[in-house]
């Protein structure tokens, strides 16, 4: 049954992430940690967080993680053939009919309505880090984590990749360092 659900998880966000990347992380996240329960909101922002850092499309990085994380080498493989499939083929599809329909109104239509559907989307999976955030860590800390970062992005330029791994490795240190300090 493992590999059904992640069969079944993966397809859906490979059916209906029209959009890439941004589109694909809530429906992810819908399937990984409301549906199924095999991460927690934190071990999904973790896995985000990575993925993030290296090449290639966001969705097939964190099927491959979380497959092999649930079912192994077998689950990994599922997954991202559950991610990739549909969109292989709707692409042949949808490419070889469109060329027909490109220059009609409702194509530009259905193209211009999916941009205010994702923005939303990716604003209450924000909100939902957020407040997360918010409990680990206090709005203070959390509010000079947001500014720090956009300012080393911003003005600084230091690339996505970077900061990324400098965050998240401080979090690691930080909670390692917490637990030793417990445990003593």
């Amino acid at each position: 049954m493992k590999h059904w659900h992640l069969f079944l998880a993966f397809l859906k966000v490979g059916l209906l992430g029209y959009g890439g990347g941004p589109s694909s992380i809530p429906l992810v996240h819908k399937e990984v940690v409301a549906t199924y329960k095999w991460m927690d909101t934190d071990e999904f922002a973790d896995v985000l967080a990575l993925g993030n850092t290296l090449p290639g499309p966001i969705a097939t990085k964190m099927a491959g993680y979380i497959g092999y994380r649930v079912a192994g080498i077998w689950g990994m493989i599922n997954a991202i053939i559950a991610t990739i499939v549909p969109t292989i083929i709707l692409m042949i599809i949808i490419l070889t009919s469109l060329t027909s329909f490109k220059d009609q109104p409702w194509v530009a239509g259905m193209t211009k309505a999916v941009v205010p559907v994702v923005g939303v989307m990716l604003a209450v999976l924000t909100w939902q880090f957020f407040d997360g955030a918010k409990k680990g860590m206090g709005w203070v800390r959390t509010a000079g984590l947001g500014v720090l970062s956009l300012v080393l992005l911003e003005l600084f330029g230091l690339h996505p990749g970077i900061l990324i791994t400098i965050l998240l490795g401080a979090a690691l240190f930080t909670r390692d360092k917490e637990e030793g300090g417990a445990s003593s």
